[in-house]
């Protein structure tokens, strides 16, 4: 039986002593520590019955490294929305390359992909321990950030131009597919320039990343606006709290959220299409709790609906547009059903009172908590030993409880989701009460 290893590109073979070697604290990862990729007995003995086990790599410090830290210049580029954590993790970056490997040269690139394709334009910021000394304190990223696709050679020729050897690049799915393919650029190029991805989604929707930093955060953040509404549903006459979260196509913070504060009679997700009207429809369901209990709280991802209310679009309306990420834009959720309420309840001859609330933004740009800051070093230290040690076209992952290696191309094949059948979605259910007959079947 031969086990098969998830491959790992490299820029070159390591050759150079690393200088950790006289740190007394340092482990070096060899070969043979690596981390099996099946969770699960039954899927683990299908593939050793097939002969062929899949494992991660380790991350972690190797003994030999590639890149000089004397001669070597890094490049820090942060892309996509806010997240809690952005700044603990280019504060790591910066203090794991200095301190630990006395890398001396590190620029950061402003403004996400834009900064890095018009360096000429867009100055970047010679970065050093102490100007990002206190930055973990503070929300956003000192980089500050941006959407959408740039030239990727323009991109390359600003780092060949400012002999940036390693680059490491912070942002979700938009932003790794960019990384992988400038990664293939580089390699077409012939050019010895290491990318290393550090996965950030608030959504937590990368595949193969358990938790995505800022996540725990969110959750956090997202809790004690739940109680807010339901404050101020209790303190009105059949008042709804009615809280939109983030979650485009994974309902991941809503769940979350839903479990952390027990106070949500309703969560609607993405990836489970919940019917409006009819005897089982949500607003029936929601009447006959707004007469027995005369208060409710409803929670949606801000993803959730969305085929509702495309069947109310007109033939004029904006359908099919594109934000910069190339994605399509959401129609509003929150709106909708705050409209949506307030008809049914008129037609129905019931006052109501609705408290609605969109804390999207305001929770994006918090500071990390302790845990997530914890999270957040880790993540930054293990991309700092793959970057050094020549390995490129990756990022880095939690799995299995250990930190590990994952291409960059492997994560971007599809989102993750929350899954209809499974244990979170169910128990989601099983907190909440809401009745199954209000979700549309997959048929």
């Amino acid at each position: 039986m031969k086990p098969k290893k998830i491959k790992i590109s490299k820029v070159g073979t390591p050759q150079i002593p690393s200088s950790l070697k006289n740190k007394e604290w340092v482990h070096f990862i060899s070969s043979e520590n690596d981390v099996v990729a099946q969770l699960h007995k039954k899927n683990l003995l299908s593939e050793i019955e097939k002969g062929r086990p899949e494992f991660f790599e380790l991350a972690g410090p190797r003994e030999k490294i590639y890149f000089n830290p004397e001669e070597l210049k890094c490049g820090i580029v942060t892309c996509g929305g806010l997240c809690p954590g952005i700044n603990d993790v280019i504060r790591e970056l910066v203090i794991e390359l200095w301190q630990g490997y006395g890398v001396k040269q590190i620029e950061g690139f402003r403004y996400g992909y834009r900064g890095l394709a018009k360096a000429d334009e867009i100055k970047p910021i010679k970065i050093n321990p102490e100007l990002v000394d206190s930055i973990h304190r503070d929300g956003g990223t000192m980089l500050s950030s941006s959407r959408g696709p740039q030239d990727e050679d323009k991109m390359i020729d600003t780092l060949v131009n400012r002999g940036i050897g390693v680059l490491f690049i912070v942002g979700g799915d938009g932003t790794m597919k960019g990384a992988h393919s400038i990664a293939g650029k580089i390699k077409e190029r012939g050019l010895a320039i290491s990318v290393v991805g550090i996965p950030k989604t608030i959504d937590n929707d990368i595949s193969f990343v358990k938790n995505s930093f800022g996540f725990e955060t969110s959750v956090q953040a997202a809790a004690d606006i739940i109680d807010s509404a339901h404050t101020e549903a209790k303190g009105a006459p059949n008042c709804i709290g009615l809280v939109k979260l983030m979650g485009r196509t994974s309902g991941f913070i809503a769940s979350h959220t839903a479990l952390a504060n027990r106070n949500v009679n309703y969560c609607l997700l993405p990836e489970v299409p919940f019917k409006m009207k009819g005897k089982d429809g949500f607003l029936q369901i929601l009447k006959e709790r707004i007469k027995r209990k005369q208060h409710a709280v409803i929670v949606a991802a801000e993803g959730a609906g969305q085929d509702l209310m495309r069947k109310n679009m007109r033939k004029k309306s904006k359908k099919g547009q594109k934000d910069k990420s190339g994605n399509e834009k959401l129609k509003d959720i929150g709106i909708y059903l705050k409209d949506e309420l307030e008809d049914f309840f008129k037609k129905e001859e019931i006052e109501i009172n609705i408290k609605y609330f969109d804390p999207s933004y305001i929770i994006r740009s918090i500071p990390a908590n302790a845990m997530d800051s914890l999270y957040c070093v880790q993540l930054a230290q293990n991309a700092v030993h793959a970057a050094l040690s020549g390995r490129t076209d990756m990022l880095i992952s939690k799995w299995n409880a250990h930190y590990i290696h994952l291409p960059i191309e492997m994560v971007t094949k599809g989102r993750k989701k929350v899954n209809s059948d499974g244990r979170l979605w169910r128990t989601v259910m099983e907190a909440t009460g809401q009745p199954y007959s209000m979700f549309k079947s997959k048929d």
